[in-house]
């Protein structure tokens, strides 16, 4: 069995379970930001009950493995995007000010408890990690199959080997005592090159690029089940019409605008302000359609009338020139402001239409 301080010297056997995230939660549950993906080093530090600094140093020591497997470092306009829609939702998570953050991935994570000599808890994540996989190993060897090769077959293919060498040998020297040893090492190196060349060269390269499908395969599960932890962790935080009711008109413009990112929008801002002529929220649909929001969080008793969309229309298309537009409340539409929203193309996403988009409903307007 190979001891866990093996992780600790070798970036080579740190690689080879890389892909093996999962058992960070097997030691000890993983807090996120709430995009589901990152976490940050002060983070880092409390996961592993270590101070912010042994982190830092271990950054400095290893900061290109670390960044091949996902840690970033945030600064200027990337920054200040991230604090606007993601740490402002995990104000805990920010120590302010500050001119850059550094951010991790679970994969990051995973090779930081690789890393780590002064923490238990990294200590188990790599005695957690070898027993997993010497136990997979130890289940792939036992199960029968075209992986499993029994001797015997070893066997046949060198009995084979030796008798195509001696065939080779036999038909391309001539009859007669006098036998030239160099010539006859020269026809079997020919013979097994020719049989390596034909049988075991062609195998290994099918193997290869089975492996290779399998692991990008892999990486693409992996993809999928962190998109679907972050939507799923995003639904609890906010995932019924209570929770957008409780949220003020700031908290309420940023949920639309990570609703319009999960449906696939691409450059989406919260805006805010006198300088942007109304618009809470603006970006592009995955196909290039430019996107203007205005978002009204209001009472359900209240009524979003056509004063509310005439004004609307006017930013919408005049101001923006806006291709799709959305006017997203939490409030009902009176039956006026929704025959005014059809006639000048403006989507209106009323109460009931917001509640299901929220759960997970995807907008036509936005595919």
């Amino acid at each position: 069995m190979v001891h866990e301080g093996a992780l600790l010297e070798s970036r080579t056997l740190r690689a080879s379970v890389a892909e093996r995230t999962e058992v960070l939660d097997k030691v000890r549950v993983l807090s996120l930001l709430p995009d589901g993906l990152h976490v940050t080093t002060r983070m880092v530090a409390d996961y592993f009950d270590v101070a912010e600094r042994t982190v830092n140093r271990l950054m400095q020591r290893h900061r290109d493995e670390l960044t091949d497997n996902g840690m970033r470092t945030l600064r200027g306009p990337e920054l200040e995007l991230f604090k606007r829609d993601t740490l402002s939702l995990f104000p805990g998570s920010y120590p302010q000010p500050r001119s850059n953050l550094t951010l991790f991935t679970r994969r990051a994570v995973l090779n930081v408890a690789m890393l780590l000599r002064d923490s238990e808890i990294a200590r188990r994540i790599r005695t957690y990690l070898l027993d997993a996989e010497q136990a997979h190993r130890a289940a792939s060897t036992a199960l029968p199959g075209p992986s499993h090769v029994d001797d015997s077959v070893v066997h046949d293919l060198i009995a084979w080997l030796d008798r195509r060498i001696a065939q080779t040998v036999a038909e391309q020297t001539l009859p007669g005592p006098a036998v030239d040893e160099t010539r006859v090492r020269q026809l079997a190196e020919e013979a097994v090159r020719g049989v390596l060349g034909r049988t075991i060269v062609p195998l290994l390269n099918q193997a290869i690029g089975s492996q290779r499908e399998l692991r990008l395969q892999l990486a693409e599960n992996e993809a999928e089940m962190v998109q679907l932890r972050r939507v799923l962790r995003e639904h609890e935080a906010a995932g019924s019409m209570a929770a957008l009711d409780a949220m003020n008109g700031r908290e309420f413009k940023r949920h639309i605008a990570w609703l319009c990112r999960r449906d696939g929008c691409e450059q989406v801002t919260v805006t805010g302000g006198h300088a942007d002529a109304g618009a809470d929220v603006l970006g592009h649909t995955a196909d290039g359609r430019r996107l203007v929001v205005r978002c009204r969080a209001r009472t359900p008793s209240s009524n979003i009338t056509c004063a509310d969309v005439r004004g609307f229309i006017g930013m919408a298309r005049v101001e923006y020139e806006a291709d799709v537009a959305l006017l997203v409340a939490t409030a009902p539409f009176t039956r006026d402001a929704l025959l005014m929203a059809a006639r000048h193309e403006v989507t209106a996403v009323h109460r009931g239409l917001l509640e299901a988009w929220n759960n997970g409903a995807k907008l036509r307007v936005l595919e």
